[in-house]
């Protein structure tokens, strides 16, 4: 049985003298990015591969990266000279025997690594740390093989790691807590921003992320949606860096697959469970962009520009005629119906912004005439155009003024009743040929359309909020819905500068089914104390390029708003992965529902 650490077994890690020469075993691209970002910072690095060619790519790439960082001004040809001269390569794991700490970044297998930990152990010095990159398999069962248990952890970078800002430091349970104090001194140090967690499959930024990705394979195997469109709805919908499927594609199709099969070992939750779609691309061999094809194709393997192949949509394909729309009918007084008008008034189309007395759509006119003053503010437009914008917009206390538009679409509350009572006055007032649209976000688009004698005239067309900054818009056809009222639709988005992306009419669309699991998911880590809610949102901020993290966005949107569509997500695919978190529930009842009444998950000042 390991004994605990003493004080004095520790003193190279002690702040007066840190981690001085650190091995790296494995110099792929992940070993190489963090032999750069050690020798950089002033460490001594021993690089360690089987193969010499490695060695020999990694010190060509740092050297490069040393080459640009001096062309951009960032160090000196002294520091990059003094970088290159502490990183050394070797092909014997022997040249490790000095390392006060190792960081193993070999292939994603016990068997290789279990082979690495064994001999490291009859090679390096009792007091050396080691640290597997591992991103999904047991530390802990990694440690427990090891002569030296209590010197075992994960020390997780982020690819690429040079520009990556966040490092999960992972123990298990017979880590010491001195070996984990100094590694994250070690982290600090570098730069980088340490996250402390337990030792689960993905832990906390693989964790979320690799679900979502997972999500996303089989929403697209599922023929839901094109990879474009779960793309391109992923990132102007989130705000997302990239698509899932661009993503996968980058990380490597085989990877995602390896890190799913140990997370849904672990939970046996479904939403875990790779995707078919995983496997038949792994199998072929069409691993993504090292491989030069994946969900999409690629130039050469190893490239990141896509190239066309049969799946590619033909730009300016032919589609159905459309129909003419000159004039729109928004119903609703709230923030997005106001926005919606803005949009399609700044396009140069006639609006008429309908509400249920003439003093709220007075009230969301007003509303739509200070945010043109804004932009006036901000140069993004000039007066005379912002007032031009606002004439074209009449204010209505009736729906009977919608009598001649070509398309009326409804904004108001998310409640299918009110809809459909809404949907039947459209019926009764809207001309022949109009075009009925909602922009639920969570319920049956077919529904509304069934409270009409014209099911064929009605879609989904679902902005995103503020209406108009956000660039997406999620077509959405039913069964019922005509090709020619789909051509328009998506002709509209254009004209209005929107991008618009077709899916079925299903519950969450395209952006809230991928979107609320995670979130969902974030909410159970908490709930199970796995991470606090800073270091999940640090996590996913500075891990995935979320621009905000899972507890951020979840106190914006409203925490009755969330839960109301987890709800609707669960009760449509029936999978007990995406039943609501007893903690979300909890804080709804209590009436914390985020922002808007200061405090959700956290505690907000009053306005």
């Amino acid at each position: 049985m390991a004994t605990p650490l003493s004080d004095s077994s520790l003193s190279p890690l002690s702040a007066q003298s840190p981690f001085k020469t650190i091995a790296v075993v494995g110099l792929g691209t992940m070993g190489t990015g963090i032999a750069e970002v050690l020798a950089r910072a002033g460490r001594e690095v021993v690089g360690i591969d089987i193969s010499e060619a490695a060695g020999a790519r990694a010190v060509a790439a740092l050297e490069a990266a040393t080459e640009r960082a001096v062309t951009r001004g960032r160090i000196t040809e002294q520091e990059r000279g003094d970088a290159l001269a502490r990183f050394r390569t070797f092909t014997d794991l022997q040249a490790a025997a000095d390392a006060d700490l190792v960081i193993e970044v070999v292939p994603e297998s016990y068997e290789i690594k279990q082979q690495v930990f064994r001999e490291l152990d009859a090679v390096v010095r009792p007091e050396a740390v080691l640290a597997t990159g591992t991103n999904a398999l047991s530390v802990t069962r990694l440690a427990a093989e090891s002569a030296r248990p209590e010197r075992v952890l994960g020390l997780h970078f982020f690819n690429p790691a040079p520009a990556m800002k966040l490092v999960e430091v992972v123990s298990s349970v017979l880590t010491a807590p001195q070996a984990v104090a100094a590694v994250t001194d070690l982290a600090l140090d570098l730069g980088k921003e340490p996250v402390a967690v337990g030792d689960r499959p993905g832990f906390v930024a693989d964790g979320l992320l690799f679900g979502y990705l997972n999500q996303a394979a089989a929403m697209y195997e599922a023929k839901y949606a094109s990879r474009e469109d779960i793309d391109a709805a992923m990132r102007l919908g989130c705000g997302l860096p990239m698509g899932p499927l661009a993503l996968l594609d980058l990380i490597g199709v085989d990877t995602a697959r390896t890190v799913l099969e140990a997370m849904y070992a672990a939970s046996h939750d479904r939403l875990h469970a790779p995707a078919p779609i995983l496997r038949q691309l792994s199998e072929a061999g069409l691993t993504g962009r090292k491989s030069g094809r994946g969900f999409y194709s690629y130039e050469a393997p190893g490239s990141a520009t896509v190239v066309r192949d049969a799946l590619t949509p033909l730009d300016g394909a032919a589609t159905v005629p459309g129909r003419t729309v000159r004039s729109v009918g928004v119903a609703g007084s709230g923030t997005m119906a106001s926005g919606i008008a803005e949009v399609f008034a700044k396009a140069g189309y006639e609006v008429v912004l309908a509400a249920r007395s003439e003093e709220k759509a007075q009230a969301a006119k007003a509303r739509i005439g200070k945010s043109l003053s804004r932009s006036v503010d901000k140069g993004r437009m000039t007066a005379e155009a912002a007032a031009e914008t606002l004439d074209r917009i009449t204010p209505a206390g009736t729906y009977d003024a919608f009598a001649d538009v070509d398309l009326a679409l409804e904004a108001v509350a998310e409640d299918l009743e009110v809809k459909r009572q809404l949907f039947a006055t459209f019926d009764k007032v809207c001309k022949p040929g109009a075009i009925l649209a909602t922009t639920t976000s969570s319920l049956p688009v077919v529904a509304c359309a069934r409270a009409t004698s014209r099911p064929q005239d009605v879609i989904g067309m679902h902005f995103f909020n503020p209406a108009p900054a956000m660039k997406l818009v999620e077509v959405v056809r039913t069964v019922l819905t005509a090709d020619d009222v789909h051509a328009t639709v998506r002709e509209l988005c254009a004209k209005v500068r929107k991008h618009p992306v077709d899916c079925g009419d299903r519950a969450g669309f395209i952006v809230n089914a991928l979107l609320f699991p995670y979130l969902n998911n974030a909410i159970k880590m908490v709930q199970e104390h796995y991470a606090t809610l800073d270091d999940i949102d640090a996590a996913m901020k500075l891990g995935g390029g979320y621009p905000m993290g899972p507890f951020e966005l979840l106190d914006v949107v409203g925490l009755d708003v969330s839960l109301a569509i987890e709800k609707v997500l669960h009760r449509e695919f029936r999978d007990p992965g995406l039943a609501p978190a007893p903690l979300l529930e909890h804080l709804v009842a209590a009436g914390c529902l985020g922002r808007k009444t200061g405090r959700g998950f956290r505690e907000y000042a009053k306005r």
